[in-house]
């Protein structure tokens, strides 16, 4: 059959919702005025289609998680028949719009008619139960966010079907919501995912055109935290007791807050705010996957610090947006980042476990406590039901709004990339012209990419392709000719006439890099793949539930994974090798992963388990000594296997202690410092211990920031620290093995206490709080006082405001050497000046 013959019988076999999208006048509905007129749009749901590896996970999906979840959750309060999104007498509050966003796009993306009818199930009830005010959902559902999921659902649904009753539905509601929302004001989990709201009234706005849609947007944005404010400066942590402003999930859902009320306000204020808060949320709380820790609040940089699968897809879902309007390259390249590592890392080999809680360095899944601000027991379970239920309902969009996100239409009547995976797009371009885009590649696990163009008649029309930062030297070529001026971190558009079988190449060289994490450990990369060690994985069922194939599984490694890097080499990575193997079907599965890498390592003995066998110690200090024998060890991808690790220290020759260390929080951040339970800010020119309100974890009493990369043998250490509630707060020295808990470290502490009017000097010895030394003093909440120590040796001296005279002289010889840092029990505290100095 020739080309053209074949062309024809593809584009006659396009879906007719496709022809049915002619809204406007134009295959697309785009932005009309006043709103950005340059923002691309979403293609209508099912017109991309998987292929390869990415066709496998949403398989795995509807065989697995998705397809068997309301077996998996039948009770009246989240999926059953009795559901009160059915009409039913049980509460499911966000749970079924969760589910069922997911299960849209998964439906229509795989066009499975089984799943297609469980979607409509849930769709049509939520249609035609609409009450006559406009309002919608369960009746005795009061709450504005619940409805914001399944907005999302029901617009996926319509551009997949056309339903006429849509626009309707989503008119009344809009009208009812803009005659209400004085008189009950978004609140809590409305206030925070205000942008799910924004982004459906605009929808609908570029549909009808009706004014009052503009006027109601406005008024969201004016009830709904101050996003842009927060990413702009910062500001997480400045709200108190609010739960929202800290939360992981709420925050990664926020993040294209921005980027959607830029389009009614399109200054850089706004453009830029979502790139301003993801790299605050990096320096302060990143993780080696590109995406910051939420366990659930925000909780640094920690090597065993996680990230909530809620936070994953909320993430990449949030890029996915702004990079449709912002058309910053960084954007794809995180979302590519995430979707690549963390997301495959939640889950089973088979998608029918998850886990709540990912970590860089995970060496145990297992039911117990880990300390976690929100420390659920089955966190780190692999299981259908781990952790806290909202995971288990949201993960399902994961990868089918990767899919539907991944190409998307432009303004100039072209099409662009957002993120490259093998794919086939059904799409228009120009004036109307139907095109087929065949992404052929095994990319990220191959460096190559090839998009074959077939047309019915030929025609002009711009393509765009985002260009990776990690890529140094970049290639594309159109027909075995090479494109001049390809740069890294830009999206590269090509402007041409294109004929049917037009061929473009892409190539991105990927290189071994070294990205830097916490205590001088380093992550080993390669293009948007990051790399763990290779252990041997050893599973357990731990429960086995009725419906059948799934189970709660326990993993732990058979072999060792306590291995520090040898390197070698200018920029060193020279001990690396690559090796290549044929794709499989699967490529997340580690014993058949077709990329890994080795390198030469050596075993650091005193690297073990934390105290409560949860998870490892933190990332020992680079350089590390080793005496261990070299071996070769393989690393293979993130999301290749449930245990892993990725923070990797490096051997060799130890630092010397430090001579100073001073810090007036000036200008400071904190990158270089560790958190251990609850959470500290900096603000004013000070560090403060941050309100825990909504924490149930025990890592949340004696929350500690360490100064990441200080070692001290003798020192003079002195602070100025206020007490700004009940409770003790003072300065930790020589401490080790550090992790969440109260007495989880070993190591000294002065404790300055308002309440009981107490100075106490105390040490953690194995999990023991052991009391060295107490002062009485008058102490006031509110008031800065300085305090000094001097350790030398076994010696050590408190001297309090200034005094010549120490208030008392302990001497104990178990701790000579260690970090410096703060450390808050069960109070608001502010510290600062902080001045450390070697003594001789």
């Amino acid at each position: 059959m020739s080309v053209r013959k074949s062309m024809i019988l593809a584009l006659a076999m396009m879906p007719l919702w496709l022809f049915a999208q002619q809204e406007s006048g134009g295959p697309y509905v785009f932005n009309r005025s006043p709103l950005y007129a340059a923002a691309d749009v979403q293609l209508p749901l099912g017109s991309i289609k998987a292929k390869g590896w990415l066709l496998k996970q949403l398989e795995l999906q509807k065989d697995g998680a998705t397809g068997n979840a309301e077996a998996l959750y039948p009770e009246s309060g989240n999926l059953g028949a009795d559901s009160d999104w059915l009409g039913g007498a049980g509460e499911s509050w966000e749970r079924a719009p969760y589910y069922v966003k997911g299960l849209v796009a998964l439906a229509y993306t795989l066009g499975d008619p089984g799943l297609k009818v469980k979607s409509e199930k849930w769709i049509n009830w939520t249609l035609d139960q609409q009450r006559p005010d406009g309002s919608f959902g369960p009746l005795k559902m009061k709450d504005w966010w619940p409805r914001m999921p399944m907005m999302y659902a029901i617009q996926s649904y319509y551009e997949a079907t056309g339903d006429k009753r849509v626009i309707g539905f989503f008119s009344r509601y809009f009208k009812y919501q803009l005659d209400n929302l004085d008189k009950k004001p978004l609140s809590e989990w409305s206030k925070s995912r205000t942008a799910d709201n924004i982004e459906i009234v605009l929808w609908l706005y570029n549909r009808t055109g009706e004014r009052s849609l503009l006027e109601l947007a406005e008024k969201l944005k004016s009830q709904a935290y101050p996003w842009t404010d927060i990413f702009t400066g910062n500001q997480f942590y400045h709200y108190g007791d609010d739960f929202h402003t800290k939360h992981s999930v709420s925050v990664g859902q926020a993040l294209k807050f921005p980027a959607i009320y830029s389009q009614l306000n399109n200054t850089p204020f706004y453009r830029n705010a979502t790139q301003k808060g993801i790299d605050h949320l990096m320096r302060d709380h990143g993780q080696s996957t590109g995406i910051a820790s939420g366990t659930e609040f925000l909780a640094g940089r920690s090597s065993f610090q996680g990230t909530e699968t809620c936070t994953v897809v909320e993430w990449m879902q949030s890029l996915e947006t702004a990079a449709r309007i912002i058309h910053d390259a960084r954007l794809g390249d995180r979302l590519e980042k995430i979707a690549f590592n963390t997301l495959p890392a939640q889950f089973s080999r088979d998608i029918k476990s998850h886990l709540y809680y990912t970590q860089p360095n995970q060496v145990y899944c297992k039911h117990g406590n880990s300390g976690f601000d929100e420390d659920y027991d089955g966190a780190l379970l692999l299981s259908p039901y781990s952790g806290m239920g909202c995971c288990r309902y949201n993960m399902h969009m994961g990868w089918p709004y990767f899919v539907k996100n991944s190409w998307v239409a432009t303004p100039d009547k072209g099409l662009a990339v957002i993120a490259y995976a093998p794919v086939e797009v059904d799409a228009f371009v120009a004036e109307g012209i139907p095109v087929k885009l065949q992404v052929m590649t095994n990319y990220p696990f191959e460096e190559e990419i090839r998009i074959r163009v077939l047309l019915e008649k030929s025609t002009s029309f711009p393509l765009k392709l985002r260009i990776p930062e990690w890529c140094r030297n970049p290639q594309v070529s159109i027909n075995g000719k090479a494109l001049p001026g390809v740069k890294t971190g830009q999206i590269y558009t090509i402007n041409r006439s294109w004929n049917t079988d037009n061929l473009v190449v892409i190539n991105f060289p990927m290189d071994v890099k070294l990205s830097n994490q916490v205590n001088n450990s380093v992550t080993v990369e390669r293009g948007p793949i990051v790399y763990g060690l290779k252990m041997d994985a050893q599973y357990s069922i731990a429960k086995k539930h009725p419906v059948d194939g799934f189970f709660d599984y326990e993993v732990s490694p058979s072999s060792a994974w306590n291995y520090g890097l040898v390197l070698s080499g200018k920029d060193r990575s020279g001990t690396f090798k690559v090796q290549h193997s044929a794709m499989p079907e699967n490529p997340f599965i580690q014993a058949s992963t077709p990329v890994r890498i080795t390198v030469t390592a050596k075993k650091i003995p005193s690297w073990t388990s934390a105290y409560n066998k949860m998870h490892a110690l933190e990332v020992p200090r680079s350089p590390v000594a080793s005496s261990a024998q070299t071996e070769e060890i393989t690393l293979t991808p993130f999301g290749s296997e449930n245990i892993r690790i990725s923070n990797f220290p490096v051997i060799g020759l130890p630092g010397i202690a430090g001579k100073t260390f001073k810090e007036n929080f000036n200008h400071a951040t904190l990158r270089d410092w560790l958190l251990y339970g609850g959470s500290w800010f900096i603000k004013n020119g000070a560090i403060h211990a941050a309100s825990n309100k909504g924490s149930w974890g025990y890592g949340i009493h004696g929350s500690k920031a360490i100064a990441a990369n200080t070692f001290f043998e003798d020192l003079s250490y002195e602070a100025t620290v206020q007490l700004n509630s009940k409770g003790d707060a003072g300065l930790l020295f020589r401490v080790t093995d550090h992790v969440i808990g109260a007495e989880a470290y070993n190591g000294y502490y002065l404790g300055l206490n308002a309440e009981s009017g107490q100075i106490q000097l105390g040490k953690s010895s194995n999990q023991k709080w052991v009391v060295l030394a107490t002062a009485q003093q008058k102490l006031e909440i509110g008031k800065a006082y300085q305090i000094r120590i001097e350790a030398k040796a076994a010696e050590i001296k408190v001297y309090f405001n200034k005094g010549v005279k120490p208030i008392f002289s302990v001497t104990d010889a178990e701790f000579g050497n260690g970090s410096i840092g703060v450390r808050a029990y069960d109070a608001l505290a502010s510290i600062d000046n902080l001045l450390v100095k070697a003594l001789k």
